[in-house]
């Protein structure tokens, strides 16, 4: 006891920084969570959304765009941040190297949600959360949103500190595999948060500001999906890292092969980031060639996935094994599947499966055509963003969030009904929304008021307001079993960080795999090489004339 109350005392100040950035993440998504609710039902006519007027409220597009913005940007990002604070920490076994920085990065981005939230609430941001141009918002929307990238930023810093700190005092042991990868994730994200960077201050905020008299769609958006879509990976990856290095260990076994969990760390940090263009195969004024070569790049990146697939999946075996498991099969039966923590996590990952082989028909260069910008996209995100990540991040809560309040889990019972409602209420809901899309219903849209409303969507609209109000109520155990922990739960020893070994472990990895170098030259180069022609055509041509306007 002695011993764990000293690791507690050591590491009080990233146990705060986690817990608080976790709880911000959680109350963003409880609220953009019940603007999904309203809007699943709006679908099937049920408005809602007219009991909120009085309170200033202008409907289903503000709800929309806040439903995005805090549950894909604020609810990751903090989340992430704070499980990255204290995961890569309790990795290095040291602090972070600068305490106060790590607050910085606290306030910054909790300064900068603020900002955002001002015109999001006031319906001075109803742009959605690819706050697309011609659309226009209040400038303190992109500052806000500017400032949240930017307390980022300083998270990396500090990780890049600490591993200096770490470095110096190991100077020929292989970095830990959870620190590791928490680095490559933050470095990642901000190479990838240059193209959202350049957006917002060379062409958002001036021209919010009046500084510009217009703008320019294309180049807005090729700077846009710069960063947005390796912010998919910058979401994934805290994932993968817990079912890397923490899930094996909850299931009772080993980490199969920490070398290939390093290479395909190593593979996400060169290939998830010049791939963006596939998201604009509609748009006019990109080379085909150019929109091509990255369609061809975001099947390359679905190597790495499958890497993480077979280790995982390798993991799960040697656990279902260790623990008496038999045959092919068998093993599965033999995993602890009455332990919320694993089970909520594995749901994520057998729901993700579907979500990523959807994801290949949307990178598909021909085939995208047919389900751009339909309910298909909408079913896929809520597959990847919805499932994989967020139902993780659920699971990882039910063993970090009474690690760092130090009570018991109130009700392991609540928790695994929480998880399999949202299994099946996702499984429900982004299934029917696939097929809506095939059946060309478009996304973005109040769906519930369109004149042009189909017989065949009628028919199929009901199951996805079934698999939302599921969620819903999945949702409101999971947060009434939080509130209970931290309220109601005894307090007990703070268990260790659930680190799990390898059965190859860092001793079988190549030392060049530690050589952070040649991979970020790697990354800078793919950038170089499938960016630059196309932005600087767009930057040496382009016209900002294009005047801004508010149609909600």
């Amino acid at each position: 006891m002695a011993f764990e109350q000293a690791v507690v005392d050591r590491f009080a100040t990233e146990k705060r920084l986690a817990g608080l950035n976790i709880l911000v993440a959680f109350l963003a998504l409880a609220l953009g969570g019940l603007m999904g609710v309203l809007q699943v039902l709006q679908y099937n006519g049920i408005d809602l959304y007219r009991y909120l007027t009085p309170i200033g409220f202008k409907g289903y597009y503000q709800g929309l765009s806040i439903h995005g913005v805090l549950n894909v940007l604020v609810f990751t990002t903090y989340y992430i941040v704070g499980f990255l604070t204290y995961i890569a920490t309790r990795s290095f076994d040291r602090p972070l190297a600068s305490r106060n920085l790590g607050w910085a990065t606290f306030m910054v981005m909790t300064l900068g949600l603020v900002l955002t939230a001002i015109p999001l609430l006031s319906n001075n941001a109803t742009v959605m959360f690819t706050f697309y141009p011609p659309l226009k918002a209040d400038a303190l929307y992109y500052i806000g949103l500017t400032l949240v990238v930017v307390g980022t930023w300083l998270l990396l810093i500090n990780l890049v500190l600490t591993y200096r700190q770490w470095r110096t005092a190991n100077p020929d042991v292989m970095t830990p595999l959870a620190a590791f990868m928490s680095v490559i994730t933050m470095a990642m994200w901000t190479i990838s948060t240059l193209g959202i960077a350049a957006e917002m201050l060379f062409l958002n905020i001036p021209w919010s500001l009046g500084f510009l008299q217009g703008t320019d769609p294309l180049l807005a958006r090729t700077l846009f999906w710069f960063t947005g879509h390796p912010i998919v990976y910058f979401w994934l990856l805290p994932a993968y890292i817990s079912w890397y290095t923490l899930v094996p260990r909850q299931a009772g076994g080993r980490l199969f092969s920490d070398p290939m969990a390093r290479v395909s760390f190593i593979l996400f940090l060169i290939l998830s980031l010049p791939i963006g263009m596939h998201h604009q195969v509609t748009d006019p004024g990109i080379s085909e060639i150019w929109k091509l070569v990255h369609a061809i790049f975001t099947f390359g990146v679905f190597f790495p996935s499958l890497l993480t697939f077979f280790n995982v999946v390798s993991s799960l075996e040697n656990a279902g094994r260790a623990r008496g498991g038999k045959g092919w099969l068998a093993w599965i039966f033999a995993l602890p599947w009455g332990r919320p923590a694993f089970t909520t996590q594995v749901l994520a990952m057998l729901l993700f499966a579907f979500g990523g082989i959807s994801g290949l028909v949307n990178a598909s260069y021909n085939v995208n055509l047919v389900v751009h910008n339909t309910a298909w996209i909408s079913g896929h995100f809520h597959l990847t963003v919805g499932t994989a990540v967020t139902l993780t991040f659920m699971g990882i809560a039910y063993w970090l969030v009474p690690h760092l309040a130090q009570r018991r889990l109130f009700s392991p019972k609540m928790a695994l009904a929480q998880a399999w409602l949202w299994f099946f209420g996702m499984g429900l809901f982004s299934h029917f929304m696939h097929e809506l899309g095939l059946r060309g219903m478009p996304r973005r849209t109040m769906i519930g008021a369109v004149p042009y409303m189909q017989q065949e969507w009628l028919q199929i609209l009901p199951m996805t307001m079934i698999g939302g109000l599921l969620m819903f109520l999945s949702a409101i155990l999971f947060y009434l079993n939080m509130l209970l922990t931290l309220t109601a739960s005894p307090r007990e020893e703070v268990p260790a960080v659930p680190f799990a070994r390898a059965v190859s472990g860092p001793e079988d990895a190549p030392r060049f795999l530690d050589n952070w170098t040649p991979w970020l030259i790697g990354a800078f180069a793919l950038l170089l090489i499938n960016y630059g022609p196309t932005l600087y055509h767009l930057v040496t041509t382009t016209q900002l004339n294009i005047p801004g306007m508010r149609p909600y």
